[in-house]
């Protein structure tokens, strides 16, 4: 069998490097014809595809067309998120499940339609009946992000108005999804831990009356207790991952797919699986994972000259994972600031000190203050970047005693809620399938009959 094997992947990599000899595009052509690469413009604004009433994300001015850094806004449907989240601590109160109300419904929810709002969520968690064991114990999966895509699509087979496509109908999908995702990804997490960790799983009964996070600590730790303000940092978490404006990769696959007339679990399968890309939601595993390579590679943490040079050899793929990239860093429209991570690098301050987290904490500081300065001497580019939301959103996991395994999933239980206000804003306005063109460059050839060949 190992012989077979081995030939099996000698044909592979036969058939691969004959791919390659007839399917790589010159570099120089795209600037040739001009391609928007990542539909993004040569000057880096993103190309505009279409319209949005749900989110602004704003990091940027153009002036005399040259882009002018400024600090970055976070904007759900007018509102800046930070005061969305000074609203919800100066009361004292959980923000998500507003959060998710405003996006969907366009303002914010008086106290009772608020009250009347959660507890619909709260009674939403259950899965179906069976599909816990049917779609999640019985195929278990390595990666809970794809566990949770496939839970996702097979709903569809659990829903006899899968293909209807009202506003009633999607509205109720909206809500189920939003409120079942958490579920999905404690289950598949828990699954995960017996059949590849070789630890025990456990499944607690759902209380309806804790808010998401609430519930997401309930049901994921052995002994169900969290503390308030771990809570409440899970979600200010929830908060700013719920929504990025319409060209983010996942919410523009939501909305692609979505153009085309397929049904809301394959438009909303398809965001997890964009969502779960390392230059995307992923990123934040990436940043702990680069962390390590620091802590290994650094003796002292506090040199800062040692931590520059280091963070020089990652630039220079001599260290790290190869990729040549500092993640956490850089984002495609913040220039100055990405608010999101000022919010979470202010909270995770206050949750790390004191703590054996503080000393990670003050050297991913020195990664966000050092690497615009050593990314501008290592390549010679001294454009204005900052600290992304992924570049603390995985310490603030780590503190909360959160899995790796989870990171990324938590992405997409709280995105969830911007992919439904995008399907069904795109639903409404959109009218017209996304189909942009392709150059083709193939020079035109002959068939030759085989026996010629």
């Amino acid at each position: 069998m190992a012989n077979n094997d081995e030939a099996f992947q000698a044909d592979i990599k036969d058939l691969c490097e004959e791919f390659l000899k007839y399917n790589t595009i010159p570099t120089e052509l795209y600037d040739k014809y001009q391609v928007k690469r990542g539909l993004r413009n040569a000057d880096g604004t993103g190309v505009l595809a279409g319209m949005t009433t749900i989110c602004n994300v704003h990091g940027y001015l153009v002036n005399e067309g040259e882009r002018e850094p400024i600090d970055g806004k976070l904007v759900y449907r007018g509102i800046d998120v930070r005061d969305l989240v000074e609203g919800c601590e100066k009361e004292d109160r959980f923000g998500f499940e507003e959060a998710v109300y405003l996006l969907l419904f366009g303002k914010l929810p008086s106290k009772q339609q608020l009250t009347r709002f959660t507890e619909l969520l709260g009674h939403s968690r259950e899965l179906p009946e069976t599909f816990t064991e049917d779609m999640i114990i019985k195929a278990p999966s390595p990666n809970v992000m794809n566990k949770m895509a496939r839970g996702v699509l097979a709903l569809y087979s659990y829903d006899p108005e899968a293909e209807l496509k009202d506003i009633q109908s999607e509205m109720r999908k909206s809500i189920q999804l939003i409120a079942r995702m958490p579920t999905m990804m404690v289950n598949a997490y828990q699954v995960k831990r017996r059949h590849y960790d070789n630890e025990s799983m456990f499944f607690h009964p759902l209380n309806p009356d804790e808010g998401v996070a609430e519930s997401i600590l309930s049901t994921l730790r052995n002994d169900r207790q969290y503390t308030k303000e771990e809570a409440r940092l899970l979600d200010l978490c929830l908060i700013l991952h719920a929504e990025h404006g319409g060209g983010n990769n996942s919410t523009f696959s939501c909305r692609v797919l979505t153009s085309s007339g397929t049904d809301a679990y394959s438009a909303y399968a398809a965001a997890i699986g964009a969502l779960k890309g390392p230059r995307h939601g992923g990123a934040n595993i990436k940043v702990m994972q680069m962390l390590e390579y620091v802590k290994a590679g650094v003796k002292n943490w506090e040199d800062e000259e040692e931590v520059a040079a280091f963070l020089g050899k990652i630039l220079r793929k001599e260290a790290g994972d190869g990729s040549g990239l500092i993640y956490g860093i850089g984002h495609a429209v913040y220039t100055k600031s990405d608010p999101r991570a000022v919010l979470l690098k202010a909270n995770a301050e206050k949750l790390a000190k004191g703590t054996e987290y503080e000393a990670e904490f003050r050297l991913l500081e020195s990664i966000e203050r050092l690497a615009p300065q050593v990314f501008a001497e290592v390549t010679g580019n001294s454009k204005v970047m900052c600290a992304n939301v992924d570049l603390y959103s995985g310490i603030v996991y780590k503190m909360l005693r959160i899995p790796v395994d989870l990171y990324t999933p938590l992405f997409s239980v709280s995105r969830m809620a911007g992919w439904c206000a995008h399907r069904m804003e795109e639903l409404i306005n959109g009218k017209r399938i996304m189909r942009p063109a392709y150059k083709a460059i193939a020079k035109p050839q002959s068939y030759i009959p085989l026996e010629q060949r």
